[in-house]
């Protein structure tokens, strides 16, 4: 686990940066916290670092919004507004898992029992004026991630 304190929404993307650095294809980053904790921010800092020229905005309402970048494909969920974990599979999270694309889930909670298990777990959670974020690794990629972004910074 690594934690970090992110004081503004600039340091929030500069993390959502170094992730993508060390983004591989397939893998799986859980993005949790209260509303406008910063998960889309670190998004579209991730987005943003990967190429990406556009907005980047929740897809709350549309629950995915795909990107392709070069020779990207990543997908970014917000599960908020899902109402069962079985719509999942209408919406084609299935057609989107394999070692090709990246996903990004916002509100995993809300996917329980139909997500695939995750590489990375962040949580965002308010602490005064920003924002605590605890890394989780999950998988053997996800320790790699953790243990390579440790060693590029220790102050975010």
């Amino acid at each position: 686990m690594l934690k970090r304190y992110l004081d503004s929404s600039a340091a929030t993307e500069a993390l959502g940066a170094r992730l993508a650095a060390l983004l591989k294809p397939g893998c799986i980053i859980y993005l949790s916290g209260d509303l406008g904790a910063g998960k889309t921010t670190l998004a579209r800092g991730l987005l943003q670092a990967l190429g990406h020229q556009g907005t980047v905005k929740s897809p709350t309402f549309t629950l995915v919004e795909p990107y392709h970048i070069g020779t990207w494909r990543l997908f970014h969920w917000d599960l908020y507004r899902l109402a069962d974990p079985e719509e999942l599979e209408f919406l084609g999270l299935r057609d989107q898992l394999d070692d090709h694309a990246a996903l990004l889930i916002e509100w995993p909670e809300h996917g329980y029992g139909e997500l695939p298990a995750a590489d990375l777990e962040i949580a965002l959670n308010y602490v005064g004026a920003g924002r605590e974020c605890r890394l989780v690794a999950i998988s053997t990629l996800g320790q790699w991630m953790l243990a390579s972004l440790s060693l590029l910074s220790t102050e975010m």
